[in-house]
Parts: C-alpha cells; sequence; structure tokens
C-alpha cells in the first residue's frame, strides 16, 4: 500500500491549531499529543514564510500576539523590541496554547539556521517565563516540548551549564503543579545536562531525590533509562546498567524514525555486555541501521571474543578517535581484563594442563608472574576451573561448569518479571467507556428483582408445572 502523501505545511499548521483549541475545550489531552507526535515531521517542511501565512490567517489584524509572534519570523520588518509583549491579548485571540504552539515551531525553525542561534535562544527564555507565568494544566503537554527546545537553544546558542538554573527551578515548579510530562522532560534535560560535563555524582544524586512520573510517555522513559545505564555503568554497576539499556531499546521509537537515539543506545549496550563478559549477538550488527555505525565496536567485539590482547590494542588505537567522541573510550579500557580472562578461560577448555610460559606467550603478556597473578584471580573469581602448581610452573584445568545453577535461574527470573511489569503496564494504559459498568449493574439488579418475584409466585402458588415447563 503506498504511503499517503502529507498534506501542505501550512494546512497541516491550521489542522493542529483547530485539534489543539479542540483538546482545550473539551479537555481531552489527547488532540495535543496527537498534534505534538507530528512536530518532528513538520518543524523540518516549515519555514518563515509558512509561519507567517500562518500567524496572519489564525490571528486578527489588531491582535497583539500576533505582531509579537512576526517580529520573531526572519524577514519580518517590526523588531522585536518596538512589540509590546506584556499587552494582554484581545477577546478574539484564541486559546493560549496555540501561541505556545506557534513559540515551539518558531524556536525550531530558527535553530535549524545557525545565524539565528542568538534569536532562538532570547524567544525560549521568553516563553519558558510565559508557561510559568500561565499556569495552565492544558498547556503541560506543549510545555514538555518547549523545555527540550529550550534545553537544545542554550546548548546551540550559549553555554549548557547556564540553563541549569532554570531547569531546576522549573522541575520544583512543575512538582509542586503535578504537571508529569514537563517533569519527566525537565529531569531528562538534568541529567543530560550533568552527563555532558561527565558530573555522574550530580547526576546520582537527582535520581535519588526525584521519582520520575510513571504516567511519562515511552519516548521519555527510553531517555531517562538511557541515563540511568550511562550512569550506573561508571559506578561499575553493569547488571542495573544492562537492564536500563535493555528498556530504552524496547521503549525507544522505531529505528528508522530516532536512528541516532537507536544507534547511541547500542553502542553502550555492547560494551556493558562485554563488561559483562557476554558476546552480542552477531545479527545486531547486521541491522540496516546500526551496520555502518558499529563497525568499530564489532571489531572490539571480534577482538574480546578471540581473547587476543595484541588484536584487542590494535583496534583500540585504530578507532580511538570513534570511541573519544561517543565517549565509550575509557569504558573500552576496562575491557583489557575481560580479553585476557576469555583468552585463559579458552586454553582451560583446550589444554588440561599448560605452563605459565606458553600462558604468556599466547596472551601476550609481559612476565610470567603477570601471568600467574592474572590466571590465580580468574580461578578466584570463578572464571575458570583449576589450580596453579607454583613448584611446576604450570597451570592444571579442571571440568567445565554445568549449564544449570543459580545464573541460569536468575535469568528466567529477570524475564517472567519482565512479562508480568509488560502485562501490568497494558492493563493500565486500556480505555474503557465512562460508566460502562452501571449498565452491566443496571441489568444484574433487573434480573435479580425478577428472580425474586418469580420465586415469590411459586411460594404464593399462582405458578403451576404447565407454566414453568414440564420437564421444571
Amino acid at each position: 500500500m503506498a504511503d499517503v502523501e502529507a498534506p501542505p505545511p501550512l494546512a497541516e499548521i491550521k489542522s493542529n491549531v483547530a485539534l489543539i483549541d479542540k483538546g482545550v475545550s473539551t479537555l481531552e489531552p489527547r488532540f495535543t499529543h496527537r498534534v505534538l507526535r507530528s512536530l518532528t515531521a513538520l518543524r523540518k517542511r516549515t519555514d518563515a514564510a509558512v509561519l507567517r501565512n500562518a500567524v496572519e490567517e489564525i490571528y486578527p489584524k489588531e491582535s497583539v500576539i500576533r505582531k509579537t509572534l512576526l517580529s520573531w519570523i526572519p524577514g519580518s520588518s517590526d523588531s522585536v523590541a518596538s512589540m509590546d509583549i506584556d499587552s494582554k491579548p484581545s477577546a478574539q485571540d484564541p486559546v493560549p496554547e496555540i501561541e505556545i504552539y506557534f513559540r515551539l515551531l518558531l524556536i525550531h525553525t530558527l535553530l535549524s539556521s545557525s545565524d539565528s542561534y542568538a534569536k532562538a535562544l532570547q524567544l525560549a527564555k521568553e516563553t519558558s517565563e510565559k508557561i510559568l507565568q500561565l499556569n495552565r494544566r492544558s498547556i503541560d503537554p506543549l510545555a514538555a516540548k518547549v523545555w527540550y527546545a529550550v534545553d537544545r537553544a542554550y546548548e546551540l546558542g550559549g553555554e549548557v551549564a547556564d540553563a541549569r538554573p532554570l531547569l531546576l527551578s522549573a522541575q520544583r515548579t512543575a512538582s509542586l503543579r503535578h504537571d508529569d510530562e514537563s517533569q519527566a522532560a525537565l529531569i531528562n534535560c538534568l541529567l543530560r545536562n550533568y552527563i555532558h560535563y561527565s558530573l555522574f555524582d550530580q547526576a546520582d544524586k537527582l535520581i535519588s531525590k526525584t521519582t520520575f512520573p510513571s504516567s511519562a510517555s515511552n519516548p521519555q522513559y527510553a531517555r531517562y533509562h538511557y541515563y540511568l545505564g550511562r550512569i550506573k555503568v561508571v559506578q561499575l554497576n553493569y547488571t542495573e546498567a544492562h537492564r536500563n539499556l535493555q528498556q530504552a531499546i524496547r521503549r525507544a521509537p522505531q529505528p528508522r524514525t530516532a536512528p541516532g537515539f537507536y544507534q547511541a543506545v547500542h553502542k553502550f549496550f555492547i560494551v556493558v555486555e562485554l563488561l559483562m563478559g557476554d558476546i552480542p549477538d552477531r545479527s545486531l550488527f547486521r541491522h540496516p541501521v546500526l551496520e555502518k555505525a558499529l563497525i568499530a565496536y564489532f571489531d572490539i567485539v571480534k577482538a574480546v571474543r578471540t581473547g587476543s590482547l595484541s588484536q584487542f590494542q590494535t583496534t583500540l588505537s585504530k578507532h580511538s578517535s570513534t570511541f573519544t567522541t561517543d565517549k565509550t573510550y575509557t569504558l573500552i579500557l576496562r575491557l583489557r581484563q575481560n580479553v585476557i580472562k576469555t583468552g585463559i578461560r579458552r586454553l582451560s577448555l583446550s589444554y588440561s594442563r599448560i605452563s605459565l610460559r606458553d600462558i604468556c606467550h599466547k596472551l601476550h603478556l609481559d612476565s610470567e608472574e603477570d601471568a600467574e597473578y592474572i590466571v590465580g584471580k580468574a580461578i578466584r573469581d570463578g572464571v575458570i576451573e583449576g589450580k596453579i602448581v607454583h613448584e611446576k610452573g604450570w597451570m592444571e584445568c579442571g571440568g567445565q561448569k554445568r549449564g544449570y545453577g543459580p545464573e541460569v535461574s536468575e535469568v528466567f527470573g529477570r524475564r517472567i518479571a519482565f512479562c508480568l511489569d509488560l502485562h501490568n503496564q497494558s492493563v493500565k494504559a486500556m480505555r474503557y467507556p465512562l460508566n460502562a459498568h452501571r449498565k452491566e449493574l443496571a441489568a444484574a439488579e433487573g434480573a435479580r428483582e425478577r428472580e425474586k418475584e418469580l420465586a415469590k409466585e411459586i411460594q404464593e402458588g399462582e405458578l403451576d408445572d404447565e407454566d414453568l415447563g414440564g420437564d421444571f
């Protein structure tokens, strides 16, 4: 079936404005959510001319809001300073949510050009102040998108650290107002801000002092789990990091919709799996969205899988710039011990007895003393079964471990817990008609009354066997 052709940007904006107005009048946020789902695709097709025509058609000529919005559009003859921004809107103006929607489109339009970054930052600050002043629950879905645009404007037009006081203040306000959507967006923006400067302790304190809203959308949850995974892996908590990154992948949008996020999560996910001693599935590197982005990580996986320390060092130096850009270089440096452990495990499966000199030669270690220390640590950690005969200078390998044990039951328990949690979330997400249960109660009450009347007539003898039926 052929894809439906998208309507012109001007027609789509007018349709979205009607949906926002309907959502405000009926107190149904789903109409506003429908508008925001098309925001990413719409802003790529919107320019200054489209926004100018949309504002002129929707707002009356004498409207102060119209003049204010037109002053922000690139190419307009009016200046921002000449507009009376604090003037009250007229009675003919649309609802304030529509103004915030236009401001959101304007911010993204200004951020598309490097010459307008300063203007976009100024508009973002003004829009955030306006949202805090309005304090309308119908504006919450739009406010969540605006806060992300504010953070992006600070990143491109200023310093990311300068946005932190504003975001912290807004997060406290959103928490007091029970604005779950803005609170989720602000927590993610703050975590992104802290991780950008490698302030992992402050990010961990923020997580411990706040509660992420359970009603947040899947994209917000995906970002939150991604940031949690990055914090946990730095803290050496690989199990929690693996679980959070896995949740981020499951909750993320489709790979074609958000390829950058999908690639970023998988880069950390692969490194965490290697740090846990597991080898990622080979089919992952054949995914059309991930194939080119994970070339460097595929080489690292091959080096870890073979247990070759020289191949690992060669691959690390070859792709060091890629790992530094992805901020995974320090994590991959931790894999050196895993490479050595993998090599020792392969040797223990191949030999029943092997000298420490041969281990040193095969694993490219510096000395036999280093080989003895590493083998001893691997035996103590349970990586291999065996013992070191120091007098004769060799390692005697024991039998292989069984395929069943506490690790298998733990993995099985995690899968069961995930399925139960998925079932509970699906039940919570179901929508039911209003007051549908009252009809069932009324029908049950009527049946009960009929049974009482029938029993009374039988008791008084008004019904005989022919009325009730012969079999009765």
